[in-house]
């Protein structure tokens, strides 16, 4: 076994367990995640708040495939879509 292959058995128990608490917890940390955007936006008094907006919808969506991982109703089958476009030739 490869130290990829071991490093993945070892922390398969704690990407459940984050999985599970992001089910648990999804509206929390939702309204956490904007309660943050909000606040950086307001210290940095508007200057990036395209990107902060940006990071937040990225980290919402991180969020809900974690939460919704396994769950085939969701995405239409067990793997989550890609962020990433295809690539072209």
């Amino acid at each position: 076994m490869g130290l990829k292959d071991n490093l993945k058995a070892k922390l398969a128990p704690a990407k459940d367990k984050v999985s599970d608490f992001a089910q648990r917890h999804e509206g929390q940390v939702h309204h956490g995640l904007e309660r943050a955007a909000q606040a950086v936006d307001k210290r940095t008094k508007g200057k990036y708040s395209d990107k902060i907006h940006s990071g937040t919808g990225k980290a919402k969506g991180a969020m809900d495939r974690l939460a919704h991982k396994g769950d085939d109703t969701a995405t239409g089958g067990s793997t989550p879509p890609s962020d990433t476009p295809p690539p072209t030739t």
